[in-house]
């Protein structure tokens, strides 16, 4: 069964499955912050040299299997597929949504 994602974490959910760069991005606002094991990222400019850079070219596909809310941020966990070294992995994404965008995301393994 599915689990149930606001809008913009499913339409980026969504994208990530067909490896869709545009699709990933539409959901971010302008000024998002997007934090990678440490390392921050801000603006979708930014956001779109990650998703580049390290998700299409080894075709990482997160399939998130659980969501809880955590104060302001909503965490989804799953694994994430794809051609790099100890696929399948597991990851937590933690969104912070405003006015149905995506303004933070921190993913941690």
């Amino acid at each position: 069964m599915p689990i149930e994602l606001p809008e913009p974490i499913a339409a980026y959910v969504e994208a990530n499955a067909r490896l869709d760069v545009e699709g990933m991005l539409k959901p971010f606002a302008e000024d998002a912050v997007f934090v990678e094991v440490g390392e921050r990222l801000q603006g979708r400019a930014a956001v779109r040299k990650l998703i580049e850079e390290a998700v299409i070219p080894v075709k990482a596909i997160f399939t998130p299997d659980t969501v809880r809310h955590e104060g302001r941020q909503i965490v989804v966990e799953g694994p994430a597929h794809g051609d790099f070294p100890g696929s399948p992995l597991r990851f937590t994404y933690r969104f912070e949504l405003e006015n149905d965008t995506i303004k933070f995301l921190e993913v941690t393994i």
